[in-house]
């Protein structure tokens, strides 16, 4: 039987004796990052907060390794579980080492005084976030993201077992996220720390988590490993998308592809169609896309943005069928755009295809 780290007994959230999400039932191992996903107001941070002790849960039971939470002592609890919370911290008079500093005090006495070894890890824990440069500036004076990540190292500081982020990545630019995202990973696999977060990314959601968690308003509506979750219909499902869609090939939310007849064929292999697919999304024309092997990155994007996907099964010749359907598609746009077809053995019949397209007027070449 798995020995699980973290875990939660119907667990029922919610705000002044209103549930919101009832019977919450978490498994996790230490060391593993889990995030939670979901659509704005649906109960993400709620839990967050019910499993942290900064809001009372209404009801089950929440335990770190065979410890029920709600028995530990607020200095005990510190010990074990850090907390980077999206509400903003007004502190007056208070650099950012300051703050920093904050995250050894569940380790000192009475006093609060840091010892040399405190002060070694507060050094360290700004410098892994790279904000040793603004130590000196005042708190509330800096960039939220900024804020953010020295909140960050204030968690880092406190040497946890467990740390629990909401929306951590927000305020951060693509560089900053990417340096956040890596350290949680590095804390989780190097040191065994569990992590556990919500997301509004979903993107990095799926490359950073080893479960993930749908939260959809009154209910958990799925929960498992990234290859399980992250699949178009159930993202779909989860945020009520109705224009667009997520590819989870790329990981990316794909907005809607242009409707109507096809008013243009690509002609692609290996990743060569992508960039044209875009563009002409971007221009809002409709077109169709082929002869793409079913295997075929190109076919992965097609299937999200082209009005009409001419394909083939893996590894086989083009057969009549699908060699006519392109033929027919030609004939019907006024644009037949060569996006840089790779000819081998097995999709020589391309070289025939784009050699009718060269006799006709509308002919692009990329």
């Amino acid at each position: 039987m798995k020995h699980y780290y973290f875990t939660t007994q119907q667990l029922t959230v919610g705000y002044d004796g209103v549930p919101l999400i009832r019977d919450i039932t978490i498994e996790i191992e230490r060391g593993e990052i889990v995030t939670l996903i979901g659509p704005n107001g649906s109960g993400k941070s709620t839990i967050l907060k019910s499993v942290t002790r900064q809001l009372k849960a209404l009801g089950g039971r929440v335990f770190i390794g065979e410890e029920e939470l709600r028995s530990l002592s607020h200095g005990a609890l510190a010990t074990k579980l850090a907390v980077v919370l999206t509400e903003r911290m007004r502190p007056e008079l208070m650099t950012c080492r300051d703050i920093v500093a904050t995250g050894r005090y569940p380790y000192t006495g009475r006093l609060g005084i840091l010892s040399a070894a405190d002060e070694a890890k507060v050094e360290a824990a700004m410098a892994a976030v790279r904000v040793a440069d603004i130590q000196g500036r005042d708190f509330n004076a800096i960039s939220d993201g900024q804020r953010q990540r020295v909140l960050l190292a204030r968690a880092i500081c406190q040497a946890p077992e467990i740390i629990v982020l909401d929306e951590p990545t927000s305020f951060l630019d693509i560089r900053h996220k990417l340096e956040l995202l890596t350290l949680l990973r590095d804390m989780a696999k190097r040191e065994g720390i569990t992590v556990v977060m919500s997301l509004h990314e979903i993107d990095l959601a799926q490359k950073i988590s080893d479960r993930v968690i749908c939260v959809k308003g009154d209910h958990i509506a799925r929960c498992g490993a990234p290859e399980e979750v992250f699949d178009a219909a159930t993202i779909r499902e989860l945020y009520a998308i109705d224009q667009g869609g997520f590819d989870p090939t790329f990981g990316s939310v794909e907005l809607p592809r242009a409707e109507g007849e096809p008013e243009a064929l690509v002609l692609s292999a290996c990743g060569t169609g992508i960039p044209v697919y875009r563009r002409l999304q971007r221009q809002g024309v409709p077109f169709a896309a082929g002869i793409l092997y079913e295997n075929d990155v190109d076919y992965h994007l097609a299937r999200a943005l082209a009005a009409e996907v001419i394909s083939e099964r893996p590894f086989m010749p083009i057969s009549d069928e699908a060699f006519n359907r392109a033929l027919e598609w030609m004939g019907r746009c006024p644009r037949v755009i060569n996006a840089g077809v790779r000819i081998g053995e097995t999709n020589r019949r391309m070289a025939e295809l784009v050699a009718a397209a060269r006799e006709r007027e509308g002919y692009e070449e990329m």
